[in-house]
């Protein structure tokens, strides 16, 4: 049997006239696009677009919820209610569904962005409340979760359909949240080496971490985040490291 993976990366951050990422270039490498829903980055025309490429390329199409932070894109921490979070992710996956919808296509996952990413993989309460709020707008709906996290746990209490995810930009701390972007190292730009990391992982079965210390999990999806100058380079690299080992890249 052919082992499979899903390769994903975010994207339509691009807003107004402002450019963020290659969005084309990468729909042509990955097999599943996260697609900013306005709060974040992105805006109707972009999401509309992107969505339309992503139809075309035979892409798999999820929302992808942030803060309420455009100036921040997303990465700054927010003291916010958990009931209020949960009202965020549904409006943010209703407009998502909608404009899927117009172009022929369907929301078929859901991954949250930057800050509420980060602050779910070490709550899970508050993972829960915003899984809960997206699954009362789609019960179908497929939750991409940072592999080994609090996110994981809590969907796997929902019963609900999750895929793992792992991350080829990104390195890891022990608990297998990510190392926050502040520090030296934390995201990855070189391309080889993060399309080799990322195979060791798959064939392992396990997170890797900074220390070395390795995280057993189950792994379904590898991010590529759009915004990273070397998405392309990396994205391509990691797509013919995985096929080169016999690992078929197919959408969740």
């Amino acid at each position: 049997m052919t082992l499979a993976i899903d390769l994903n990366a975010d994207m339509g951050e691009s807003f107004g006239p402002w450019p963020m990422g290659n969005d084309a270039a990468l729909l042509k490498i990955i097999s599943s696009a996260n697609i900013a829903c306005g709060f974040h980055a992105g805006d109707p025309d972009h999401m509309a677009r992107v969505m339309r490429l992503a139809v075309e390329s035979g892409v798999g199409i999820g929302a992808h919820p942030g803060l309420m932070d455009l100036q921040g894109f997303g990465r700054r921490r927010m003291q916010v209610p958990n009931e209020t979070l949960g009202n965020w992710v549904r409006y943010q996956l209703g407009a998502a569904r909608a404009m899927a919808a117009s172009v022929g296509g369907k929301v078929r996952h859901l991954k949250l962005h930057g800050a509420l990413g980060n602050m779910t993989s070490e709550d899970e309460t508050m993972a829960r409340a915003c899984y809960e709020a997206a699954l009362d707008v789609d019960p179908d709906l497929t939750i991409m979760v940072i592999a080994a996290t609090a996110q994981q746990r809590a969907a796997e209490k929902l019963g609900c359909a999750f895929a793992a995810e792992v991350f080829a930009d990104r390195a890891y701390n022990d608990d297998a949240t990510l190392v926050d972007r502040s520090r030296p190292g934390a995201v990855i730009h070189d391309a080889a080496f993060g399309a080799e990391r990322i195979v060791k992982m798959v064939k392992a079965g396990a997170i890797l971490c900074d220390s070395g210390k390795q995280i057993p999990t189950r792994i379904d999806t590898i991010c590529v985040h759009g915004d990273n100058a070397e998405a392309v380079a990396l994205s391509t690299a990691v797509r013919r490291a995985l096929e080169d080992a016999g690992i078929a890249v197919r959408p969740i």
